[in-house]
């Protein structure tokens, strides 16, 4: 096939448009295309009286070496049509099942991945099933009783359930682990358009069901997934794993245990310091979630409040303060919501979330600011989590458990606001006014003011004085590293650090490449067990 790039249309253009265009480019009659296949499609609105998709498509005729020849264009090669294809298995006999510990993004195709290959994988799960969680979530937000085990941050899926679902990763793909994510997730339920489009998100209340078919496929295909499943503890002998507990009486012997934690996995990190698992403090960041009309948004973005037929319009923005901390808009929910996110009693934390739709008045995004194992308490490998700790603990005590809230401009002014102005405030949770700066250190309190009123270059508004803060924002990636060798292997034989939690992604697509990559260790090592 050929690929072309940069291919312009209109917004609203049909597909007659898109294949005319190509055919055009190509200098073909449009009867001699046979398939056309949409790679790529990004929105181009530098100009907002002039916003059109730009498109890398895949053109399927006869005689492409000859068109490649004739068409001398850097927007037009030969295209690179290298599927993903999972190793060949090893010979080493596994006596028991893999477990997995965990069942968010890592965990889920980790197991998806292995129990396709023939490995019967056992998936532990601290949490409970989708439907149940989300039951105990809408009865947190509406009356804040917090289940410890089954919240916005345990649970099937993980964390990224109760998200926006964005789907977009930095990390370099030649293996083609990105694009298996996206169709996997697409065969689970997922749209279509995530195969292609720019940013792609699935959307709070489809990932819910995407995860269960995906639950369904790795019991259809020979895994196991247990829910309200705590791995408490393992049996080390030797550097060799043996076993795993679960919530503190069934020991299931295994030599392999892929450790698909969460990044709120507090607990766990304990327990395996506790065993001398090699692990250590990472730097992430903290901050705020702030809440903007969603119409100003796509008026800065597309030049029309109502999004010019585009939807909700999102927005990147990043910082250099003058302390050297980096300052950035984080998991930007368009037309989304501010939860409470809590997972510890008497503790709280804030996160995004936006349904499929992104239909919401408003547009949050948490603003964060850097900080390093310098800024903890102490030096221990979990300095990191008692850092999150002691701003969680905070938050809860500053508007009596309920989500602290504050006017941007009565933040600046390091004054407790006492009423909402033009942004109508937008959360799933309680919430009420509290002064944040009593929240963050000083230092980074500055720095995200540098940062708000530098934004406003790039996105009129954006420093207004009612816009609405939240905090805190603590979970944005893990505090911990859990030490693994190129083979994805702890110096603990037989374990394997794997996703977000244990430190080696910042999302759900990442945190999913990472759990096929430890897949695919695990099955050039094993033989199946079916």
């Amino acid at each position: 096939m050929i690929r072309i790039q940069q291919l312009k249309l209109p917004i609203g253009h049909t597909e007659k448009m898109l294949y005319a265009k190509a055919a055009k480019m190509l200098r073909i009659p449009v009867g001699k295309i046979e398939e056309i296949q949409i790679i790529k499609q990004s929105i181009d609105a530098r100009k907002k009286d002039e916003i059109f998709y730009s498109y890398v498509v895949d053109v399927r005729t006869a005689k492409e070496s000859q068109i490649l020849a004739k068409v001398k264009s850097s927007q037009i090669l030969k295209a690179d049509r290298t599927p993903y294809r999972f190793p060949a298995s090893g010979g080493q006999i596994l006596k028991e099942r893999p477990v997995i510990v965990g069942s968010g993004p890592a965990g889920l195709f980790c197991g998806l991945m292995l129990a396709r290959a023939g490995y019967c994988p056992l998936i532990l799960e601290r949490g409970e099933d989708v439907d149940s969680r989300k039951k105990k979530v809408d009865a947190f937000w509406k009356m804040g009783q917090l289940d410890t085990r089954s919240n916005v941050q345990f649970g099937e899926g993980g964390a990224g359930t109760f998200s926006d679902g964005k789907l977009n990763t930095l990390v370099k793909d030649a293996a083609k682990r990105n694009q298996k994510v996206l169709e996997l997730f697409v065969e689970a339920g997922a749209d279509p358009s995530i195969l292609y489009v720019n940013k792609p998100h699935i959307g709070t209340d489809v990932l819910m069901r995407v995860v269960k078919t995906m639950r369904g496929q790795i019991l259809e295909a020979g895994g196991e997934i247990r829910f309200l499943s705590q791995v408490t503890d393992v049996q080390v002998e030797n550097g060799r794993l043996l076993a795993v507990c679960v919530n503190g009486t069934e020991w299931i012997k295994t030599s392999v245990c892929v450790l698909a934690v969460g990044h709120s996995a507090r607990d766990t990190f304990e327990m395996l310091l506790k065993k001398n698992v090699p692990m250590q403090a990472k730097s992430f960041a903290v901050g705020l979630r702030i809440q903007h009309p969603q119409s100003m948004i796509n008026m800065s973005q597309y030049g029309a409040e109502d999004g010019a037929g585009l939807g909700a319009a999102s927005y990147k923005l990043t910082h250099q303060a003058k302390t050297g901390r980096g300052i950035y808009s984080f998991c930007m929910c368009p037309g989304g919501y501010v939860v409470n996110a809590s997972s510890e009693k008497e503790r709280l934390a804030v996160n995004g979330m936006s349904y499929h739709s992104r239909a919401g008045k408003n547009a949050n995004s948490a603003l964060i600011v850097s900080v390093t194992p310098k800024d903890f308490p102490g030096t221990s490998p979990l300095a990191g989590v008692e850092f999150q700790r002691n701003l969680e603990q905070t938050a809860f005590r500053l508007a009596d458990g309920k989500i602290p809230v504050q006017l941007y401009g009565d933040f600046r002014e390091n004054r407790e606001s006492q009423a909402f102005g033009g942004v109508e405030p937008a959360f799933c949770g309680g919430y009420g006014f509290a002064n944040l700066r009593q929240l963050l250190p000083e230092v980074l309190s500055a720095s995200l003011i540098e940062g708000v009123e530098q934004f406003e270059h790039q996105i009129a508004g954006f420093s207004r004085a009612d816009a609405i803060l939240a905090g805190i924002e603590s979970r944005t990636s893990s505090p911990v590293r859990i030490d693994r060798n190129p083979q994805f292997e702890s110096e603990v034989e037989g374990l394997f650090p794997c996703g977000e939690g244990a430190g080696y992604a910042g999302g759900i697509t990442s945190a999913a490449m990472d759990g096929i990559r430890v897949a695919e260790e695990i099955a050039k090592r094993y033989a199946p067990l079916r």
